[in-house]
């Protein structure tokens, strides 16, 4: 018999989402946070008839106590460098699958080599980054490397959004602390430590060319699964725009002794975590365009992929949701820390991408 599924953090606003994608779904999730008045209320605007427990992450047991083995556990809670610990810790412990929304360099290594050989030894899976940070890269990269062939050593990778928005708190919050802490990439067919927007590159978009920072991601763990022979990974983040290289400076700063620890402090004190983000309408404004780039040893271009589609919130809550789904149903293909591809294939990812709002542009939709 299928597990829970349990989503910690449900009344936060990436929570909601997925709550809300999970309902659309026909999902009966376990809504888990600190307010048991939040969850209730939510629980009457889902229908009704959901099951709620509280629990928080300053509370260690209490999020233990939300999982047991079977189950899948979905959490939202962010900064994951600063409270993520107690829900991979809970999905470990129990021998329950896990999926979170983190956007952090630093969590997702964590995840991946200290969390997921655990994970391993349970036979459980652990999809870390499951959300707009960073699957549309995985199906992008993924796509192109198939269409690169056995040539292929290098994949780009670049996140762009078109519209204006304005970030969440927690999305705000972790950037600040990617910013503060040590990134890393794909290098010489290993994960390298390296800080993040060390890299400035500048992609086609549409007519226009667009700069973007390095910063690392699971791609730079889960495509060379993909194609092994891979020896170099890059992602880049266009968010900012004509700032890519005052970042890339501010980023040399945040590196020198001591200032690390400053930024995390100012980020403690000045960035709160989630304070709500833009609403149905505004997210409608917005959408995202990934770009996905193949090359040979010498540096030839291969392969390139465009991924368009909604705004990164909307997809990220969708794709939560869809994920969980096929977790409890058995559709996993493998165990310990996986990638998208890994873990669903590429037919799967594609069209479960597909369902939540990013899909090929000008692709004939077929993985």
């Amino acid at each position: 018999m299928a597990g829970r599924t349990v989503l910690f953090g449900a009344t936060g606003y990436t929570g909601r989402l997925v709550a809300e994608a999970m309902a659309e779904r026909g999902m009966k999730p376990v809504l888990a946070a600190r307010s048991r008045d939040k969850l209730e209320a939510l629980a009457e605007e889902l229908g009704g008839g959901l099951e709620t427990a509280v629990a928080d992450v300053s509370d260690p047991p209490s999020v233990a106590a939300l999982v047991e083995k079977g189950d899948v556990l979905v959490t939202t809670v962010g900064p994951f460098t600063r409270w993520g610990a107690p829900a991979a810790a809970a999905a470990t412990t129990a021998g329950a699958h896990y999926l979170d929304s983190t956007g952090e360099p630093a969590f997702i290594r964590e995840v991946f080599e200290r969390y997921g050989p655990a994970a391993m030894a349970k036979g459980t899976a652990m999809l870390t980054a499951f959300g707009y940070d960073w699957v549309p890269g995985n199906l992008a990269g993924a796509l192109a490397l198939r269409r690169a062939g056995d040539e292929a050593a290098r994949i780009d990778v670049g996140y762009f959004i078109r519209g204006r928005g304005k970030p969440s708190g927690g999305t705000q919050a972790s950037m600040a602390a990617s910013m503060a802490a040590p990134g890393f990439a794909f290098r010489d067919g290993r994960v390298r430590t390296e800080r993040a927007a060390k890299r400035v590159r500048s992609f086609k978009v549409g007519s226009k060319g667009r700069e973007a920072v390095s910063v690392g991601s699971s791609e730079h763990f889960t495509l060379p699964r993909v194609a092994p022979q891979l020896r170099e990974v890059n992602v880049y983040l266009g968010w900012f725009g004509p700032f890519s290289r005052p970042m890339q400076a501010f980023s040399l700063g945040a590196s020198l002794p001591g200032a690390s620890r400053l930024l995390q402090m100012a980020g403690e004190r000045f960035v709160k975590g989630s304070t709500g983000g833009p609403d149905a309408e505004a997210r409608a404004q917005v959408g995202s365009h990934i770009v996905a780039l193949a090359y040979d040893g010498a540096g030839r271009e291969l392969a390139e992929v465009h991924v368009t589609g909604v705004d990164g919130y909307t997809f990220t809550g969708r794709v939560l949701a869809w994920g969980a789904q096929l977790a409890a149903e058995g559709g996993l293909q493998g165990t310990g820390a996986l990638g998208p591809v890994d873990a669903f294939g590429l037919v799967a990812l594609t069209d479960g991408c597909r369902w939540a709002g990013l899909e090929e542009e000008g692709g004939s939709q077929q993985a």
